[in-house]
């Protein structure tokens, strides 16, 4: 039998997903009802789903709502779904139209005909975060129920949350969620993902009048202004986070609404200087791709230990092909012909251990071994196309200055031909800006995260999880008792 999963200490715990503990929910038959109610008021606890042939779909609950708009108890919208703190009127709600009592009512009847019975007690199982477990506990003890921890089980990995209780850790795993869930033995790398995106995003859209209007958008977020964007407030930090990076870059860049001499230029003119900023954004590929490789390889090895690790193109294999290909670059810029050579051993090292990972994931023969063959050619391929592709880091910065430098251009020529000149100048920097800010801003959202997703997540990630989806309804307390 699988054991309880060990104590995660608070260095550990901020850099993996919530811990999960498999429990089983246990009361007294004639209580479940009044448990369940708790639990799903509370909304921490993800319970299984019964399998069908237990009567998921056949409660009187479902039934009712069936007869009254057709939907089924798996199928309502759990939006509009509530609960009765009372004894459920099932008659009463079906001549009432209450479809959203009727359909919570048939999401506790459906789980509840999942329950274990042993005489008269019954359980359902269940996942919940070790954090949210003691105040669940207290809860269901009010209704004389009880949480009881399980061993965990070997076949099934168990649910997967990000994000913690950091505001600024929960907006960028935000990031996260939208490439895939993560499994559950990974790293949670919400935080220097979301780092690593505003970096590349600040980069490109490097200005420090667009990346404060950036953080001006944030707090109108935070604060609710737009109702229309209530849906965004939880990213409102990574909202605020990209535009301080923009803000950053533009400072470094002498770059205020456009090369106007507002700020001076603390590094470089990307305009004056392009393939300076282009090596320099090679280099940042080349780091964050090392950075993917090592989360990469630690992944591999908390999936299936350290044969997995060596010898997957995406862990310890794929690291050592990166770091041989580097070793050579570094050899061709400094001239020592040992250093070439040392590199191309090194690499050929990586390679070898990834085509044997290849041939033995493809159960060996012929067949494999021209998968393994194809396979670890591509791995050297699409290390170097990878790296080429953080060039446009630069492309895209040098773009946004580009349309900046048009618009002051345009604006210092209009100046100087009367009023009429100067409304035209005014006018002209206003809506200049405003689309450059709008189109530089969209291409650098997206443009950062293709970088991030199939450059770098793509050897973070081998597989996915299953996200933590805790069964939530709200109680509606001023339901009279049938009885």
């Amino acid at each position: 039998m699988a054991s309880p999963e060990p104590p995660v200490s608070p260095v550990r715990r901020r850099w993996t997903p919530a811990t999960m503990q498999r429990v089983a929910l246990v009361t007294v038959e004639d209580r479940m009802r009044d448990a369940l109610v708790q639990a799903a008021d509370a909304g921490t606890l993800q319970l299984d789903e019964p399998a069908l042939d237990e009567g998921a779909e056949s409660g009187e609950a479902a039934q009712a709502l069936q007869r009254l708009g057709g939907h089924s108890a798996s199928t309502d919208a759990t939006s509009t779904a509530r609960l009765s703190a009372a004894s459920p009127d099932l008659q009463g709600w079906e001549r009432d139209g209450r479809t959203d009592l009727l359909a919570g009512e048939a999401q506790l009847q459906r789980y509840a005909s999942g329950a274990v019975h042993r005489r008269e007690v019954a359980a359902v199982a269940g996942w919940c975060t070790a954090d949210e477990q003691p105040g669940l506990t207290t809860r269901l003890g009010e209704v004389g129920a009880s949480l009881v921890p399980m061993p965990m089980p070997r076949s099934v990995d168990p649910p997967t949350l990000l994000g913690g209780s950091s505001g600024l850790r929960r907006g960028f795993a935000k990031l996260v969620q939208t490439y895939g869930t993560v499994p559950y033995h990974d790293i949670d790398p919400s935080v220097w993902a979301g780092v690593v995106y505003v970096v590349m995003f600040g980069m490109m859209f490097g200005d420090v009048g667009h990346g404060l209007l950036l953080v001006g958008g944030a707090a109108v977020i935070r604060l609710g202004w737009i109702r229309r964007l209530t849906s965004l407030k939880p990213m409102w930090t990574f909202v605020a986070a990209a535009g301080l990076a923009a803000a950053a870059f533009g400072a470094l860049y002498g770059e205020f609404f456009g090369p106007t001499g507002v700020v001076p230029v603390l590094w470089l003119a990307p305009l004056d200087e392009p393939l300076r900023l282009l090596l320099v954004a090679l280099a940042v590929g080349a780091v964050l791709l090392g950075l993917a490789y090592t989360v990469g390889a630690v992944n591999r090895w908390r999936e299936g230990g350290v044969k997995v690790a060596l010898y997957a193109p995406s862990g310890i294999a794929g690291a050592i092909v990166f770091v041989g290909v580097g070793i050579i670059v570094a050899g061709f810029g400094l001239g020592p012909t040992a250093l070439v050579t040392a590199g191309g051993v090194v690499a050929a090292i990586g390679v070898a251990l990834a085509v044997v990972g290849l041939y033995a994931e493809a159960g060996g023969g012929a067949q494999a071994v021209l998968q393994a063959a194809i396979g670890g050619f591509d791995l050297v391929v699409r290390l170097g196309s990878n790296v080429v592709s953080f060039a446009r880091l630069a492309a895209f910065g040098m773009t946004h200055a580009a349309l900046g430098w048009v618009v002051w251009r345009g604006v210092q020529a209009l100046w100087h031909n009367g009023w009429a000149g100067m409304v035209a100048a005014v006018l002209l920097f206003v809506v200049g800006n405003v689309i450059a800010f709008a189109l530089e801003a969209l291409v650098a959202a997206v443009q950062a995260l293709r970088l991030e997703f199939y450059e770098l997540f793509s050897r973070v990630f081998v597989g996915e999880g299953s996200a933590f989806q805790p069964w939530r309804i709200p109680v509606d307390r001023s339901e009279k008792s049938a009885c």
